[in-house]
């Protein structure tokens, strides 16, 4: 296959609402959508959301490297063979800018796979999607009334698994936990700091004085805290989920006790389905849990690429996070938005479609860069 254009844009959609949390707060979209167009008349859409407190990428920089990057791209890639050739050529550099490296991969991979008339599975030697998928319900750091208005929709919709973001203030996130408890004892409660504190000393005591009844936290001290984590773990008894901290597959080498870790495989942020399979592979070796979590703001482009990843982690997988589409969205960039319904529960409409299977309104995108071979 020929690649003759590569463009890059934006989509800076509006949210319905402020999402906070201890490292950020978001009112809309920030990403890379990349459209990669044959000589054949084919296009296909990539999505990447760097994230200078996760990655260190901005979407200049990654635009950048995408823009360095095309015409090589366009000449040594021609099919999925060739995609994981390059990428190993360029592993190092893909570590510095795997979002924008997610969202060629991801664009490249849709191609492909419309070109040969079979969805992305198939075009990896996957197992085609068989749904459906469950999400769990996530509450940011908002104002009390605005967190039980949300936690009281979350529980009308028969959600059982929650992921709250944490504040520090002891009196306010006691009151919050305090809230799903009165749920019931049926729900499932994590955690994320968000790396908000600068001692494990001053982690355990905040954790310790919840009350208990969560399972797990995610990077409660500074990234690559793998000491500090392994003190919080085992004074407060729950499993620590690496986000920040773990980038890339080899990091898990790193880690002892397995059953103390679970690993926070965000497609965008591993730099693609095929750099997040290989996260997933590995913690599937060594015993250590996944959960497919999201970027705040992802189109339907990144959830969809989730659900190949969700299904290959297999009984590895503690949860799932993201498909919030026009929930959260003003407006998704596709005509279908993939999202959880009832229950956190995502059906995929068509496991055969082409490509990802979805139908991008191109008309709503901001152009960034343009890249052809004419």
């Amino acid at each position: 296959m020929r690649i003759e254009g590569l463009e890059v844009y934006s989509f800076p959609v509006p949210f319905k609402t402020v999402f906070r949390h201890a490292s950020a707060s978001r009112s809309r979209a920030e990403n890379l959508i990349v459209a990669v167009r044959s000589g054949d008349g084919l296009t296909g859409y990539g999505e990447g959301c760097p994230r200078a407190y996760v990655t260190g990428e901005t979407v200049e920089g990654g635009a950048a490297f995408i823009r360095r990057h095309a015409e090589a791209i366009a000449s040594e890639v021609s099919d999925a063979a060739g995609l994981r050739a390059w990428a190993e050529a360029h592993r190092g550099e893909i570590d510095e800018n795997p979002a924008a490296f997610c969202a060629v991969e991801l664009a490249l991979l849709d191609l492909f796979g419309k070109a040969a008339g079979a969805p992305v599975e198939d075009v990896l030697g996957l197992p085609r999607l068989d749904g459906p998928f469950i999400y769990s319900a996530v509450l940011g750091d908002s104002p009390y009334l605005v967190y039980r208005l949300q936690l009281w929709r979350y529980g009308s919709k028969g959600f059982s698994d929650f992921k709250v973001k944490v504040s520090g203030d002891l009196g306010r996130d006691r009151r919050r936990v305090r809230a799903l408890r009165g749920g019931g004892a049926g729900r499932r409660v994590r955690l994320d700091a968000n790396n908000l504190w600068g001692s494990a000393e001053e982690c355990i005591r905040h954790l310790n004085a919840l009350d208990g009844w969560v399972f797990a936290v995610e990077e409660p001290l500074r990234a690559g805290d793998i000491a500090g984590f392994e003190r919080v773990s085992k004074a407060c008894g729950v499993g620590i989920i690496l986000d920040e901290s773990l980038l890339r597959a080899s990091q898990l080498e790193e880690l002892g006790s397995p059953e103390r870790w679970i690993v926070n495989v965000r497609v965008s942020k591993m730099g693609g389905i095929g750099r997040s399979l290989e996260v997933v592979e590995r913690a599937a070796r060594l015993g250590v849990g996944v959960i497919v979590g999201a970027q705040v703001g992802e189109t339907s482009i990144l959830t969809r690429a989730g659900l190949t990843v969700m299904q290959a982690a297999g009984p590895s997988l503690v949860a799932a996070e993201g498909a919030f589409g026009t929930h959260l969205l003003r407006e998704d960039l596709t005509s279908e938005s993939l999202m959880f319904g009832d229950g956190g529960v995502l059906t995929v409409p068509d496991s055969a479609a082409p490509g990802l299977g979805l139908a991008v309104r191109e008309g709503m995108l901001a152009g960034v860069g343009y890249w052809s071979s004419a």
